[in-house]
């Protein structure tokens, strides 16, 4: 199965910069993401989908069938994909409004059907490419363009704790967790084992991984790694959330 055409040899082994933001998150999940498709060699069965925003700037990072899609609906093209044909290893790849917001519908129906894909998502806790507004995932108090006094969560709720509720929702088989770009290493272990629960049909999988915008969050490198490593994290409990075969206590 082909998404699209094979690029030329020489393209495949060209190397290039990337497109990102000075100091973005992506670049470092990213690299995760590619080197566990070499460390698999699953690059000929993979089928990446990104979605709108920042993550569509990745679509030609990886030498493997991309495919972008419509804001929010990188998951069921992903699905459809998978459905169509149960060899691929399907990866969506999105940021929090894509996942949490316009496309949260797919990511809850995706996960209680226990579908076999692998979902990883970006959380920087706002809207990246448009400007920096409020997102689902922005902190308590936080200033974005949408919330210049900070958010106030007795008018819009609390933030979406993503990889918690597609723990709840999702069948004993699904593996879910949440990294960070504060610790590839690790980051890049939940990834791994992510796509092995897919790559056997054991079940869903949904990756978080805390990220980086300084552009937007105006901060210095500084800042930068406190508000990731700290003001996040305290909020967003990083570790694996739901592992298949393993129970909960209580």
């Amino acid at each position: 199965m082909s998404v699209q055409p094979q690029m030329p040899k020489s393209w495949r082994s060209e190397t290039k910069p990337h497109k990102f933001c000075p100091g973005c998150g992506h670049p470092l999940i990213l690299k995760a993401l590619g080197e566990v498709i070499d460390e698999l060699n699953i690059a000929d069965r993979t089928v990446f989908g990104c979605d709108i925003g920042c993550s569509l700037l990745a679509w030609d990072f990886f030498n493997v069938d991309t495919i972008q899609t419509h804001h929010g609906r990188t998951t069921p093209v992903i699905v459809g994909l998978r459905r169509a044909n149960e060899n691929v290893i399907g990866i969506a790849y999105m940021g929090d409004g894509g996942g949490y917001a316009i496309g949260s519908q797919h990511l809850v129906n995706s996960a209680a059907r226990d579908e076999k894909v692998f979902v990883l998502l970006a959380n920087n806790t706002q809207y990246g490419m448009t400007g920096g507004q409020m997102a689902p995932t922005t902190l308590p108090g936080q200033k974005t363009e949408t919330s210049p006094y900070g958010r106030d969560t007795e008018l819009t709720g609390p933030p979406v704790q993503g990889p918690e509720m597609v723990a709840a929702i999702s069948g004993e088989n699904a593996y879910v967790a949440r990294g960070t770009v504060g610790n590839v290493r690790q980051l890049k272990k939940f990834i791994k084992k992510a796509i092995q629960n897919v790559m056997e049909g054991r079940g869903f999988a949904f990756v978080e991984a805390l990220s980086l915008c300084p552009t937007n969050w105006r901060t210095n490198a500084e800042d930068t790694w406190k508000f990731v490593e700290k003001d996040m994290a305290t909020y967003f409990k990083v570790g694996e959330i739901k592992v298949p075969g393993e129970k909960k206590e209580g």
